[in-house]
This record gives structure tokens, sequence and C-alpha cells, in this order.
């Protein structure tokens, strides 16, 4: 199924990028070229092909670790300073992929934390206090969350730089303060998610029978909770954690913009920006593998931890 859903994705987002409108060439050479020059160009580019023979390619390449090359680089002067696709995502893949597990490290533990601590003390002050934190984050989109805290932590206090500007020689540690804005914004924006459904998987799980007879065993309510209503919890809380995570390396486009951090979401716009169709398909492609891998991940996390999902009623 997994194979299926990336195929059908795929062929969507290559019909998309057939359907936007304006011609690369053209917009390259400027309405002054002639057409005889505009069809050299594409011809070139291989764009005068037929949409089925360059999806074919595009995707038999893609399967072999070949994403293409770039069109950023060719201008109008024949120039090729083209690179290889591939060339240009791996290091802002690897940039995005350490800002997510920054976020995730912080996000995953305070979520299982905050969402077992509001079950096991339902209705009570703290567990309204940390509703109304958490469906506060949920209400804000993710920009304005960075803007607040560029506002508060960088702006009036400067704790952290604004900016998160980095490369490949800088250091780790340098590298983690300058990404802390952007992982703190990720950090509010998911761990609400995650923390409610935590909450509610094991607040339902707390009236079955089963958690009945523990509790009239004599287990404290922490042991009905930690031993017998989070591993039945686990399938609906890993695949919220996997839709959670799997937004930390889709969804970080506008955060990458806010911050300006060479991501792979920051390459996507620019892409955008400049018809760059090879890299804008790639980071797609990206995108959904990153998607359906998560979800797979979670479908299995939540068989091995409770294997009657195998057999459904």
């Amino acid at each position: 199924m997994g194979l299926v859903t990336l195929s059908v994705v795929s062929i969507i987002i290559f019909s998309s990028m057939e359907l936007l409108p304006g011609d690369f060439g053209q917009a390259v050479l400027g309405q002054a070229a002639t057409e005889e020059t505009v069809a050299a160009f594409r011809r070139e580019l291989g764009l005068d092909q037929s949409a089925v023979m360059r999806y074919g390619q595009w995707i038999s390449a893609a399967l072999q670790g070949d994403l293409g090359t770039s069109f950023s680089g060719r201008n109008a002067s024949g120039v090729d300073r083209s690179r290889e696709v591939i060339d240009l995502v791996v290091p802002r893949l690897r940039n995005t992929l350490f800002l997510a597990s920054v976020a995730a490290l912080i996000a995953v533990p305070l979520a299982l934390i905050l969402g077992i601590t509001t079950a096991l003390f339902r209705n009570s002050i703290y567990d309204r206090s940390v509703n109304i934190g958490t469906l506060t984050t949920i209400s804000f989109p993710e920009f304005f969350v960075a803007y607040i805290l560029i506002l508060f932590l960088s702006s009036l206090y400067p704790v952290f730089p604004s900016l998160a500007n980095v490369d490949s020689d800088t250091q780790f540690s340098e590298r983690f303060y300058r990404t802390a804005l952007p992982a703190l914004t990720l950090t509010l924006v998911i761990v609400a998610h995650m923390m409610r459904m935590t909450r509610a998987a094991i607040i339902n799980l707390l009236a079955s029978p089963y958690i009945q007879m523990a509790r009239l065993s004599g287990a404290t309510p922490t042991e009905v909770i930690i031993k017998h209503a989070l591993p039945n919890a686990w399938a609906p809380i890993a695949t919220v954690i996997a839709f959670n995570l799997a937004y930390l390396v889709v969804g970080v486009v506008v955060v990458e913009v806010v911050f300006v951090y060479p991501g792979i979401g920051q390459l996507m716009v620019d892409a955008v920006s400049s018809r760059d169709i090879p890299v804008v398909q790639a980071c797609a492609l990206i995108f959904a593998m990153t998607y359906i891998l998560l979800n797979l991940l979670a479908d299995i996390i939540g068989i091995v931890t409770n294997p009657r999902l195998l057999h459904p009623k």
C-alpha cells in the first residue's frame, strides 16, 4: 500500500508541475527571445518530450537515486552552471533533519509526560491549566508563534539569535544555539497535539473492565496507567507521534522561511520562485516518502505493542 500510495503521489506531483502556468524557457530567455531560441532551449532541457515520457524518465531515474539536474544554473547566454539536484537536496535535508530531531527530542517526551500526568490527575487544576496552554498554542499559526518568540527571546531579551543561518562548517554547539528558536517554535506547535492524544487515549482506556479489575486488585493509579493502560494506548499514540514527526520534516517550510534556516523547506520555496521544476519535484517526493514511511512505522509499532490489531473483529 505504501508503494502504491507513493506511485500515485509521484503522478500527482509531476502532473501539478505540468499544470503550472508559464514556461521556464520563456522565463529565462525573456520576452524578446524568438520562438526558435525558446524551442532550442526547451529541447536542451528535454521539455519538448511528451509528459508521459518525461515522467517515466524522472521516476525511473529517481528509483536509482538520480533526482535530475537543477534548472537554476542555466541562463540565456548558454552558460550551464547547473548542479545535480541530489547535491542541492542532501545538505538541506540534513539541516532539516537536525532541526526536526532537536524538536522531537524535546516534544515527544514532554508530550508523553504531560499526557500521562493530566490523565492521572484528570479534571484537576493542573489538568485544566495544561489543557488551556495546549489549546492556546494550537490556536496560533506557526509564523505567529515564531514572531512572538523572536520578539521576546531575541529582540526584547536577546537570548537567542533571530536568524538561524548555519552551514556545513558550523560547530555542533553553535548549530544547536542558532536553531533554538525554530526548534522551540516547532515544539510548541506539535507538543499540544501529541499531549492531547495521549491524554484522550489513556482516559478512554481507564473506563475498560480490565482497568477496573486492576484497581480492585490493589494497583496504584500510577501502576494502572503505566502497566495496564499505556501498553494498549501505544497504537493511537504512536500514530499521532508519527504524524507530528512527519510534520516536523514536511511542515517546517513556514518556520524555515521565518528564521531563514537553510533547510529543505527553504530550498523548495526558492525553487518554486525560480521555477526550478526538478528541485520542486524532488522536495515534494521526499516529503511524501517521509509521511508514508513514518505512517508505516506507526502501524508497525502499534502491531508490535498490541498484536490483537492483526486480527480485527
